[in-house]
C-alpha cells in the first residue's frame, strides 16, 4: 500500500511540474513500457486533471498501472497531435487505439497451380496466387462460390495429387479429375479464365462484356459454355447487389460512430461506394482516451492509405476533426470534407439516421463484449466499492411494483459473472400488503420468502443482493437477513441521485458516471425494475379477465362482464339498488337481492383483511431489526404466514 501512495505521489508531482505549453505525454509501466500516449493543448492542465476531482475508472486504471509519466513539448496544438500519431505507431501502447487485430474481410484466392482451385481465405501469401476482393458480406460470398462449383467442375480437394481413380466429385459430375488425366490443363484452366472474367470487371461493363461472351458461345452452338456464364453472371449479379443499401445521392462517404464503456471502445464504419452501401466495418479496441478524441485517434489508425479515405467523412463529434483534415492532406495529398452531422447540414435526416445507425451497431458490439468477458472489470470494481470479501459473482436483485397497493408483486432477477441469468428469475405475488402501500413490508416478505426457501433446500445463496431504493428498503431486508442468520452483503441503489446505500449507514456512496460498478448495479436495478412491472401488468390484464364478479351467485363469465362494464368494480356494485342489478343481468328481484348481498360479503371480508395487515404492519414500524420485523421473519420461516413456498419460477 505504501508503494502505492509513493508511486501517486511521484506521478502527482509530474503533473504539477510539467510546462503549460502543447505537447505529448507517455505513461510508462513498471518495466518502463509505454501504456498510454496522450496530447495536450497545455500539458500541465491536462495532466493534473487525472488527479484532481473524482476519478472514473479508465483513470483509475491508468494511475493503478503507471509507474512513470514523461513528456515531450511542441510548438503548437498540430504539432502535438502529429507527434502522438508518431509515438502511438511506434510503442503500440496497451491504452491507445490498435487496430492490427481488427475485422478483416475476406477475399477469393485462384492458387497458383497447375490446375488450380478456389480458396476463400483472410490471408494473403505472396505466392503468384491470383486474389479478387474484399467482400463485405460473407454469406453472398460463400453463396457465390458454392455457385462456382456447381457450374465449373473444378477441384475441390486441397492438396492435388494423381491418383488411380478419381473421387465422388468427378462421378456426380462435380470434377473432371485432373488427377486422374481426364482433362488437359488447358481445358481446366479454360474454366478458370471465365471465372476470373467474372471476378474482374465491376458493374454494368462487366454485365455487357458477359452478356455478349454467352451469346458468342451460344451462336458457336457451345450452349454448355452459354449456360455457365449465363448462371455465373447471375450469381455475381446476386453477389454484388446482396446486403447493399441503396443511398440519396453517388457520393462516396464513411460514417463513423462509435460506443464505450470504460476502457473498452468499439467503432462502426459505414462505406459508401458508388451510392451504394457496400460495407460495414466493425472494429474493438481499447482506449482511455477521453469521448471528444476517441474519432481523431481510431482515424489515425485506421485510414493508413490514400485510395482507402474518401472524399467525405461524417462524424458525431466535431473535436479534433480540423488537425484531421490537414493530416490527410499532407500525409496523403487528397482533400477529405469531415462533416459533424447535425440538424442544420443538407439532408440532416438521412445523415443522422446513418450516424445513428452506425452508433447503435457498436454499442451493440460492446454489450456482446461485456457479455463474452463477463464483466470482471465491473465485478472487481463492486468488490473494492463495497468493501467485500468476495467477487459478487451471483447478485439478486430486488423490485416492487403495484398500482396504489392493488396486484403488489416483487421481482427477483439474477445476474452471474456480471450478466442475466434468466433461468433463475423468480417473482413473488405479496400477500401482506395486498391493497397497501408499504415497500419496507413488501420487501421484507419477498426477501423472508427467497431466502427462507434457499435454507430450507440448501441451495446456493447470493454474493449480494441489489435492492431497488434507499436505505430504508435496504434497512428492511438487512433485518430479514440477521433474523435468519444470513451473512449477505445488501446495497440499495436509489433512482434519483443514482446513489449506493449499505444497511446502517445513511451517507450514500456516490461513483462517477462511467464507473464499471455503477453500470452494472443500473443493469441490475433497471432488469427488476423491468421484470416487476411487467408481472404487475400481467395481473392487471387477469384480473379484468377473470373477474372478482365471477365469485358471485348465479354470475358466470357472461354475467361477469356485464357487471364490470356497468359498475368497473366491486364498491360501486355495492353501492347500487337490487333494481340496478335486477336490471342490468335480467333477472327477477329475489336473485339481484342475494347477488348484491354476496358482493357486500366479500367487500367486507376484503376490508377487514386490509385493516388487520395495516394494523399489524403498524405495530411492526419501520425499524429494520426490532421485535416485530425478527418475529414476522421467524414466523415465516416456520410457515406461518403459508407464504414460502408462492414464489414461481419464471424463464424468459
Amino acid at each position: 500500500m505504501n508503494n502505492n501512495n509513493t508511486a501517486y505521489k511521484t506521478l502527482h508531482e509530474t503533473a504539477l511540474q510539467a510546462p503549460s505549453s502543447s505537447g505529448v505525454y507517455l505513461w510508462r509501466n513498471q518495466q518502463n513500457v509505454v501504456i498510454y500516449v496522450g496530447k495536450a493543448k497545455n500539458l500541465k492542465n491536462r495532466l493534473s486533471s487525472y488527479f484532481s476531482g473524482r476519478k472514473d475508472i479508465k483513470t483509475r486504471l491508468l494511475i493503478s498501472h503507471a509507474a512513470s509519466i514523461e513528456y515531450i513539448t511542441t510548438a503548437n496544438e498540430y504539432e502535438a497531435f502529429l507527434l502522438e500519431n508518431n509515438l502511438i505507431k511506434k510503442h503500440t501502447p496497451k491504452y491507445n487505439i490498435n487496430l492490427k487485430d481488427g475485422k478483416s474481410y475476406p477475399v477469393l484466392r485462384i492458387t497458383n497451380e497447375a490446375f488450380p482451385r478456389l480458396v476463400k481465405t483472410r490471408h494473403i501469401l505472396h505466392d503468384g496466387s491470383l486474389y479478387f476482393g474484399p467482400f463485405p458480406d460473407v454469406t453472398a460470398l460463400d453463396t457465390f462460390i458454392d455457385t462456382l462449383y456447381r457450374l465449373y467442375p473444378i477441384r475441390h480437394c486441397k492438396r492435388f495429387r494423381k491418383r488411380d481413380a478419381p473421387c465422388m466429385y468427378y462421378h456426380i459430375g462435380r470434377c473432371r479429375a485432373p488427377c486422374c488425366g481426364k482433362i488437359s490443363a488447358k481445358s481446366y484452366n479454360d474454366f478458370f479464365g471465365e471465372i476470373i472474367q467474372l471476378l474482374e470487371g465491376k458493374g454494368k461493363k462487366t454485365e455487357e462484356h458477359l452478356t455478349q461472351l454467352m451469346k458468342e458461345a451460344a451462336e458457336k452452338l457451345d450452349f454448355e459454355k452459354a449456360a455457365r456464364i449465363r448462371d455465373g453472371l447471375r450469381a455475381l449479379m446476386i453477389m454484388q447487389n446482396q446486403n447493399i443499401v441503396e443511398v440519396f445521392d453517388s457520393r462516396d462517404r464513411d460514417y463513423i460512430g462509435f460506443y464505450r464503456e470504460g476502457e473498452l471502445a468499439s467503432f462502426t464504419i459505414l462505406k459508401i461506394r458508388n451510392g451504394k452501401l457496400i460495407g460495414r466495418d466493425n472494429y474493438r479496441t481499447v482506449s482511455l482516451n477521453e469521448d471528444d478524441e476517441l474519432i481523431p485517434e481510431f482515424m489515425n489508425a485506421y485510414y493508413t492509405a490514400k485510395e482507402d479515405i474518401p472524399p467525405r467523412i461524417y462524424v458525431p463529434t466535431q473535436a479534433g476533426m480540423n488537425f484531421m483534415e490537414q493530416y490527410f492532406e499532407e500525409s496523403f495529398g487528397g482533400i477529405t470534407k469531415i462533416t459533424l452531422v447535425t440538424n442544420t447540414i443538407e439532408n440532416a435526416e438521412r445523415h443522422n439516421a446513418a450516424i445513428s445507425m452506425a452508433i447503435q451497431n457498436a454499442h451493440e458490439d460492446i454489450i456482446r463484449r461485456i457479455r463474452e468477458r463477463g464483466d470482471v472489470p465491473a465485478l472487481e470494481e463492486l468488490r473494492t466499492v463495497l468493501g467485500l470479501e468476495q467477487l459478487p459473482v451471483r447478485i439478486e436483485g430486488f423490485d416492487i411494483a403495484h398500482i396504489s397497493g392493488k396486484f403488489p408483486v416483487a421481482s427477483l432477477i439474477s445476474f452471474y459473472n456480471g450478466n442475466p441469468d434468466k433461468k433463475n428469475y423468480r417473482y413473488f405475488r405479496l400477500k401482506t400488503t395486498d391493497g397497501i402501500i408499504d415497500d419496507f413490508a413488501s420487501m421484507r416478505e419477498a426477501a423472508g420468502r427467497r431466502y427462507t426457501r434457499l435454507i430450507n433446500e440448501q441451495a446456493e445463496l447470493p454474493d449480494l443482493i441489489l435492492i431497488d431504493g434507499g436505505i430504508g428498503q435496504v434497512n428492511a431486508v438487512e433485518g430479514v437477513l440477521d433474523a435468519l442468520n444470513l451473512d449477505i452483503p445488501v446495497a440499495g441503489l436509489a433512482k434519483r441521485d443514482e446513489e449506493i446505500y449499505r444497511p446502517g449507514d445513511s451517507t450514500p456512496i456516490t461513483l462517477p458516471k462511467r464507473s464499471d460498478a455503477l453500470r452494472l448495479l443500473q443493469r441490475v436495478r433497471d432488469e427488476t425494475h423491468r421484470f416487476a412491472t411487467s408481472r404487475n401488468q400481467r395481473l392487471r390484464t387477469k384480473e379484468n379477465t377473470v373477474s372478482i364478479f365471477t365469485e358471485l351467485p348465479q354470475v358466470g363469465e357472461k354475467r361477469a362482464r356485464t357487471l364490470m362494464k356497468k359498475f368497473s368494480t366491486l364498491e360501486n356494485m355495492c353501492t347500487a339498488r337490487e333494481s340496478d342489478i335486477a336490471q342490468v343481468l335480467h333477472l327477477r328481484a329475489p336473485e339481484a337481492s342475494e347477488i348484491l348481498l354476496a358482493a357486500k360479503q366479500r367487500l367486507a371480508e376484503r376490508n377487514r383483511k386490509k385493516q388487520v395487515a395495516l394494523k399489524s404492519l403498524k405495530s411492526a414500524g419501520t425499524t429494520p431489526q426490532n421485535a416485530a420485523d425478527i418475529q414476522y421473519t421467524k414466523d415465516l420461516a416456520a410457515g406461518a404466514l403459508e407464504a414460502a413456498d408462492d414464489d414461481r419460477d419464471f424463464t424468459e
